[in-house]
């Protein structure tokens, strides 16, 4: 690997897919029972044991600080809903920045931390807390456990052909809610109070978790592949589907839900709604008999739902646009960090 190495400094954000693939490539993969190790669009890794799978996820939260131990919480458990498990057990490191970190900030993430748990009947079974040099404000890192019978996995690698693509609630709900929290001063005077107030409620109201959309799915139809869309946006969901599935996908990006306020608060930054941090919306394939039937369960619970494409004929990874053979842009890195 060292051969290729090219020695330029890498932007924030995730690193180059082609890079990402090249490390995974290297890592050590010998345990028999790991069913699904680290890849592009594998955000789980699946252990078997001899009654179930453990799906186990690692994530971080480095652009939210207001509602950290919100998001730690949740954004871990989206991607172990997308395998049809339910979270289940949790770990986490929170980094603290020196002389900027008082007992009342501790507290208030913490209590965050465990509000989040208490909700989703998540059990906290180790952490570490400490205040260190070199970071200017609050990281917190998570590492997630949840559990699925064995006839109930679903893995990103099941997309299908003449598959539907659908996406749930609309993007970019978690980079609206960073930005009016994060940037509310620079949007007093464009948004008006009462826009600001529910633009940083986006957490909860359409709010970032997917749990609840992933099995309401589940429980209508057959779901062939889920995928939560976080850094890079929907653009790159789509993108990290289509490479661990090894199928080519149609879309219509005008078809993709973006709500009204999120389209403002991006516009004002200049930010593609596209590309820009998005959990709270649910990438999933299902099966075209079945898409019907879950478009009205999600209707019936007023929870919007769009299908956006189609899963092709063609194998290999590729995002088209309205069969016209332009590609969706892949991001080279989520918006968000244009304005941090």
């Amino acid at each position: 690997m060292s051969g290729t190495m090219k020695k330029h400094t890498l932007p924030i954000g995730k690193l180059p897919p082609e890079m990402l693939a090249e490390i995974t490539r290297l890592a050590p993969v010998t345990d028999p029972r790991i069913q699904l190790g680290p890849g592009i669009g594998l955000d789980c890794g699946i252990i078997e044991l001899e009654d179930r799978f453990l799906v186990m996820k690692t994530d971080p939260i480095t652009f939210a600080t207001d509602k950290i131990g919100w998001y730690a919480v949740n954004v871990n458990a989206n991607d172990i809903a997308t395998t049809g498990a339910r979270p289940k057990w949790i770990m986490v490191t929170t980094l603290f920045p020196e002389n900027k970190t008082d007992q009342k900030s501790v507290f208030k993430i913490s209590e965050q931390l465990f509000d989040a748990c208490r909700q989703m009947d998540i059990s906290l079974v180790n952490a570490h807390t400490e205040i260190t040099f070199g970071i200017s404000r609050p990281i917190m890192i998570c590492a997630m456990v949840g559990e699925v019978e064995k006839d109930k996995l679903v893995t990103p690698t099941g997309c299908r052909p003449g598959d539907a693509i659908l996406v749930t609630k609309g993007v970019p709900i978690e980079g609206t809610a960073i930005l009016a929290a994060e940037f509310s001063e620079r949007l007093k005077g464009f948004l008006s109070e009462e826009e600001l107030r529910i633009a940083q409620n986006f957490t909860h109201n359409p709010g970032i978790g997917v749990t609840r959309d992933a099995q309401l799915a589940l429980a209508h139809g057959q779901v062939t592949a889920m995928h939560d869309p976080t850094e890079g946006g929907i653009a790159s969901a789509l993108w990290e589907l289509s490479h661990a599935s090894g199928r080519h996908f149609t879309v219509n990006p005008d078809l993709i839900p973006i709500p009204a306020l999120s389209a403002k608060i991006c516009g004002f930054f200049g930010l593609n709604p596209l590309n820009t941090i998005a959990s709270g919306a649910l990438l999933m394939t299902v099966a075209q008999a079945d898409k019907d039937k879950i478009l009205e369960a999600f209707k019936a619970e007023n929870i919007p739902c769009k299908q956006i494409g189609t899963v092709s004929e063609h194998q290999g990874a590729g995002v088209t646009i309205n069969d016209q053979g332009a590609l969706l842009p892949w991001p080279e890195r989520d918006e968000i960090g244009k304005v941090f």
